[in-house]
């Protein structure tokens, strides 16, 4: 009886032995995310762009919307909706890494990209109204909508979920 028990507690997730242990990459990806801003904010014009490549520019802007701009034009009541639904899907991210297995490497590391990236500009929208973007992707005229380490990290995590549902859930190592 007590081997029985004993094999159940290993089983069962815990803090320790969940996907939680993926939290730092969370973090990493905020703190990158945070001193480029940082950069971006402290040496680049606003509104200018600063070629980099054929096809790359640092150009320093304001979002006060979502992706795409969306919902950019209101009147405010925007970064309190979006800062709070950030809060609200990191909060439910955190609890579903807890719930994971630490053999869930791929699913964890996906949704500590989204955790990450989801802080990363909900501290932007939080202390200046506004997510900093800084990174623009362009062909001849036509310019992908600027973004920074956050949304890259929300995609790239994004993406990797989609795989995983894909796979049919089997959270493939």
């Amino acid at each position: 009886m007590p081997n029985l028990l004993l094999s159940s507690s290993i089983s069962s997730p815990t803090p320790l032995r969940s996907a939680s242990r993926w939290l730092w990459l969370s973090l990493l990806v905020v703190s990158l995310d945070q001193l480029t801003k940082w950069g971006a904010s402290t040496y680049l014009p606003f509104h200018q762009a600063v070629s980099v490549m054929p096809f790359f520019n640092l150009t320093l802007l304001h979002n006060t919307g979502a992706a795409f701009n969306f919902l950019a034009n209101e009147n405010g009541w925007q970064r309190w909706f979006l800062a709070g639904l950030a809060l609200l899907v990191s909060g439910f991210i955190i609890v579903w890494l807890t719930q994971l297995k630490a053999t869930h490497r791929w699913l964890a590391s996906a949704l500590a990209l989204v955790l990450g990236g989801a802080i990363g500009n909900v501290i932007d929208r939080l202390l200046y109204g506004y997510v900093i973007d800084f990174l623009d992707v362009y062909y001849q005229e036509w310019h992908w909508p600027a973004f920074n380490i956050a949304d890259s990290a929300i995609s790239v995590g994004a993406v990797m979920l989609l795989i995983d549902a894909l796979r049919g859930g089997h959270h493939y190592d």
